[in-house]
């Protein structure tokens, strides 16, 4: 299964027409009693906007337990699922059906079920970047930021399937070289291009900069296995989830990070720690897909009850069982 990547728009609102679009969602949400969830990865203006900034995780639990009736999700498509299966009283929005994921295209529900048919004792894990299909073929669901909490729920007796992102699942193995782990080799078109070599040249130029990588990245093997070979300085050098980010330009003192994930989670970054400046591991790391989503679409999905996002009930009703499993584990 493949994606067309949109091309992203750039928009030139004026700061009076942003203010302008923000207040209509405000006011919309307010007589619709509705919830506006945005991910990290989103445009700094639809953030600004929501009431809930964060990651899969966070975004997930956000939508378990909102006491709105109307669920805005400014994020990708299985997000919008995901929330559907979790609030299945709720009605969930998505401001525009492009916001798809290159990730979560790589693997079908057909490709798991042939897969744990060739490994019928192991445990299936899947990154939340999964379709709900997918996920109703799954025991567990994960984030990057609680996936180790994940593998170690799980007895270590047992083999484990992880899909669909190659990289984390590598990221599993070096972390926990303990457990049998069989990983898909599936990939986010953004994190993949995210090479060793630019964040390389970005330390460089920014010799005193803490660096922050994302699991997902190419770069993140090579850059762990260089610090076990003593090639690379641990010091200052840490794989984290996207919220495990946002806590360590809080938590650490350094004044500069090379963030190595996509851009849109900068924004946030100086929100919460305006005092420090935050650099491009690559500035290209743009994500299309979150990026079709708009104040403007945003304000529509409001005003026009569009796109309503539903999953069928015997799939929600075998998915639910892992994104609990998911919800319940890690920070």
């Amino acid at each position: 299964m493949t994606l067309s990547l949109p091309v992203i728009e750039r928009l030139d609102e004026t700061p009076e027409e942003v203010a302008g679009l923000t207040a209509e969602i405000h006011e919309l949400a307010r007589r619709r009693n509705a919830v506006v969830l945005a991910h990290n990865y989103q445009r700094p203006e639809v953030q600004d906007a929501a009431d809930y900034v964060g990651d899969s995780l966070g975004l997930s639990r956000q939508a378990a337990k909102t006491p709105a009736d109307v669920i805005i999700f400014a994020g990708v498509h299985f997000m919008a699922e995901t929330a559907a299966i979790l609030s299945p009283a709720k009605r969930v929005l998505l401001p525009d059906l492009k916001a798809g994921c290159s990730l979560a295209a790589t693997i079908t529900a057909e490709d798991v079920r042939r897969w744990k048919a060739e490994f019928p004792d192991y445990i299936s894990v899947g990154y939340v970047n999964t379709t709900a299909e997918v996920k109703a073929e799954l025991d567990y669901c994960c984030t990057s930021g609680n996936v180790l909490d994940v593998i170690d729920a799980i007895p270590a007796d047992r083999g484990i399937l992880f899909l669909p992102d190659f990289f984390l699942g590598a990221h599993v193995r070096r972390m926990r070289p303990q457990r049998r782990v069989e990983v898909w080799m599936g990939e986010c078109h953004v994190h993949k291009e995210i090479r060793v070599d630019t964040l390389n040249a970005a330390r460089a130029r920014y010799p005193d900069a803490e660096v922050l990588v994302h699991p997902e990245c190419g770069c993140a093997g090579q850059l762990i296995y260089e610090m076990g070979r003593g090639g690379i300085a641990a010091e200052g050098l840490h794989v984290a989830s996207t919220e495990g980010m946002i806590r360590a330009v809080t938590a650490r003192p350094a004044k500069r990070f090379i963030v190595a994930t996509e851009t849109g989670i900068m924004h946030r970054m100086r929100q919460v720690a305006p005092d420090k400046e935050f650099i491009a591991a690559d500035p290209e790391a743009e994500c299309a897909f979150m990026k079709t989503i708009t104040l403007a679409n945003v304000r529509d999905s409001l005003a026009l009850d569009r796109y309503h996002i539903t999953v069928p009930d015997d799939i929600a009703a075998r998915a639910r069982g892992a994104i609990d499993r998911m919800v319940a584990l890690g920070k």
